[in-house]
Formats: C-alpha cells, sequence, structure tokens
C-alpha cells in the first residue's frame, strides 16, 4: 500500500463522515435558530429549552436519513474491502 493510496482513503473516510452526518447536523442546526429566534422574540431565557427539540429533530433525521446513511457506510466499506483484497491478492 502506497502512500498515496493511505491519504487518498483517508479523506474518502472523512468524507463519508461528513456527508452521513450532514442531515441531522443541518436539521438540529435549523431547530436550533429556530428555537433561539423564538427566545429572542419572546424574551424566554431558558436554556434547557433548546435541548429537546433539537434531540427530537436530530433522532427525526435519524429515522429519516437511516436507510441512506447505512447504504453509503456500506458501500465504502465494500470498497475498501474490495481494496484490501485487491493488494492482499498481489
Amino acid at each position: 500500500m502506497s502512500t498515496e493510496f493511505i491519504i487518498g482513503l483517508a479523506g474518502q473516510a472523512v468524507y463519508i463522515v461528513l456527508e452521513t452526518s450532514a442531515p441531522m447536523l443541518i436539521l438540529g442546526l435549523a431547530v436550533g435558530l429556530i428555537i433561539s429566534i423564538f427566545q429572542a422574540t419572546t424574551q424566554i431565557q431558558e436554556q434547557t429549552l433548546a435541548f429537546v427539540p433539537k434531540i427530537v429533530a436530530v433522532m427525526l433525521a435519524l429515522l429519516l436519513f437511516g436507510p441512506w446513511i447505512i447504504t453509503k457506510l456500506v458501500d465504502f466499506t465494500s470498497q475498501i474491502l474490495g481494496n484490501l483484497h485487491m493488494y492482499i491478492g498481489k
């Protein structure tokens, strides 16, 4: 295995992690922003008010995007194992 292969594999792994976590992070960010605007307009400064809606939003995103995330991770894993099989076969 060359260093270029390892660096490329690490780059792909980081990209997959960012790609699969993005739906949950974006939804959590959007819900947090909406709660912050609500708190600013009503002047309710309760710190714990934002946590429950964010957790619910992230769990819903995980339920909605779960099959897509699993598919991406399985494809990446099979690609890694295929590349490993090529190197072991040599």
